[in-house]
């Protein structure tokens, strides 16, 4: 018999992962003391763990595992199971390569001695967002501040006027060939009056996120960042920019907090 000392040594693994396997009855003991509670393994069962790392080594769960030793698996199943972890694989490998790509911008922007972004910019997945909007145009961006403003005036104004509290302030922006369109609304959850637009943002996979803090005259330059970061982890935008206003009107504009949002896809 061995101690679980000595069948962690061979096994090359740790006591507190034997007894974690022996509470999930995956690899049980051949004997435990009944007074110390000491755990004694037999040689033979050196084959079991070998065969439970292996298929740990695989990325398999506890469950698969106590499927695959008690109930044996076929081999269509077992063919399965591989390919679903293969494309888990894959997908992990895509992603540490692009923290990887971040990471080693980020090291030459420091070597090069050039200043980084003031603001963070991460990736995360957008839920989607039910509006009472009104929509309207731009042709070029210094004309936006005279759009939106007013549109989220009348939104607001349609909204209290049929007993609803406006939610989340948000905005929308989508680039065509005549300048850019805007939509400019309040979060709801019931019924949108008839004098506005029911626009439902559909949800994102993936975006890239940025806080804008202080007045407006200067978000272009925080949407100048968020862009030259797109660029930069190789992908692009796709689908219209989203603004979010998280403290806005009636506050003064140099406390407003607005994040940035453009989702995008690979590039």
């Amino acid at each position: 018999m061995l101690s679980i000392g000595a069948f962690a040594q061979l096994g090359r693994v740790t006591r507190r992962m034997l007894r974690h396997w022996d509470a999930a009855g995956l690899l049980v003991p051949e004997h435990v003391d009944q007074v110390t509670g000491y755990r004694s393994y037999d040689p033979s069962q050196l084959e079991r763990l070998h065969r439970i790392v292996a298929l740990r080594q695989l990325g398999f769960g506890l469950d698969d595992i106590a499927l695959i030793l008690t109930a044996g698996i076929d081999a269509d199943r077992l063919t399965e199971l591989l390919r679903a972890r293969r494309a888990e694989v894959a997908a992990e490998h895509r992603l540490a390569e692009e923290r990887l790509r971040d990471v080693s911008r980020r090291l030459h922007l420091i070597e090069q001695e050039n200043p980084m972004t003031a603001t963070e910019i991460i990736r995360k997945p957008l839920s989607p967002l039910r509006l009472a909007a009104l929509s309207g145009h731009a042709a070029e961006q210094p004309e936006v501040p005279a759009v939106v403003g007013p549109l989220f005036a009348q939104v607001a104004k349609a909204l209290v006027a049929a007993g609803t509290t406006p939610g989340l302030a948000i905005a929308t922006y989508d680039m065509g060939e005549d300048g850019l369109r805007i939509t400019a609304g309040f979060e709801v959850s019931g019924e949108v009056p008839s004098s506005l637009e029911e626009v439902v943002l559909p949800a994102a996979e993936d975006a890239f996120c940025s806080v804008h803090l202080g007045a407006m005259d200067s978000i272009p330059d925080s949407w100048q960042a968020l862009h030259t970061e797109i660029v930069a982890r190789g992908a692009a935008p796709s689908g219209p920019a989203r603004e979010l206003y998280l403290r806005s009107e009636p506050t003064p504009q140099v406390e407003w907090v607005t994040e940035l949002q453009q989702p995008a896809s690979a590039g």
